[in-house]
């Protein structure tokens, strides 16, 4: 795990996956320490990760088991849910484990030369949680384009299904315009969001109505100065 000085001289952490590396005890290991980096902040500095650059050694992937791979996937559940904002920044193809983590932040950042495709284990698409996050973000028509054949995609293609949210010549200077954009928002706020949104293609109308107007009564009574409740229990 590395970390970049802002301007306010805040270290924001960083994780480095290239898309080679299997699901494995190192990966997995390093990005809980992101994580618990970022909790111990209190959810005020945002996690970067930067993605891309290699595609997956199948032999290296042959050698993970399913243990492993339970434990990767619980890592990427603690991104997805993480009490701060996720900034993903892409250079080179992304696949593997790469594409697996791009699908659990908040805001994607990719080069013109990027492209992506499904993770695949020699010719077969790999059937981790990464197949579910691709329909509830994207629908099943056109995660089925992905999954199913696993075709490599450019940047432009990218930012049209959704998988990406900008395409930056410059990466570094669109990092930094996010980093500051985001510098206010309390992040405990933005996980409330993010899983009022995870919830909403999952659950009926009448079901998230109390959730969410309990996320309005957070709201209301920390602009009266109020204290904020706790994260909800289920959350």
């Amino acid at each position: 795990m590395n970390g970049r000085e802002t301007g306010r001289t805040t270290t924001v952490p960083e994780v480095r996956v290239s898309g080679s590396e299997p699901p494995g005890k190192g990966l997995t290991d390093e990005l809980n320490a992101a994580c618990a980096a970022v909790e111990g902040a209190g959810g005020s500095v945002p996690l970067v990760l930067r993605l891309g650059g290699a595609e997956p050694d199948p032999a290296e992937f042959a050698s993970v088991g399913v243990h492993l791979v339970n434990k990767w996937e619980q890592a990427l559940r603690r991104v997805e849910r993480l009490g701060a904002v996720t900034v993903a920044v892409v250079e080179g193809p992304c696949t593997g484990t790469a594409l697996e983590l791009l699908v659990c932040c908040d805001h994607r950042i990719g080069s013109p030369e990027t492209t992506f495709r499904a993770p695949v284990v020699e010719s077969t698409p790999w059937p981790g949680m990464v197949l579910h996050r691709l329909v509830t973000q994207l629908g099943v028509a056109r995660a089925r384009g992905l999954v199913l054949f696993a075709p490599r995609i450019d940047a432009a293609r990218a930012v049209e299904l959704g998988l990406l949210d900008e395409v930056s010549e410059d990466v570094a200077a669109a990092l930094v315009d996010v980093l500051v954009r985001c510098g206010d928002v309390a992040g405990s706020e933005v996980a409330v969001r993010r899983q009022l949104l995870l919830d909403a293609t999952s659950t009926s109308f009448e079901e998230a109505l109390g959730v969410h107007l309990a996320a309005c009564d957070r709201t209301l009574r920390h602009e009266r100065g109020q204290t904020p409740a706790e994260p909800f229990p289920q959350w």
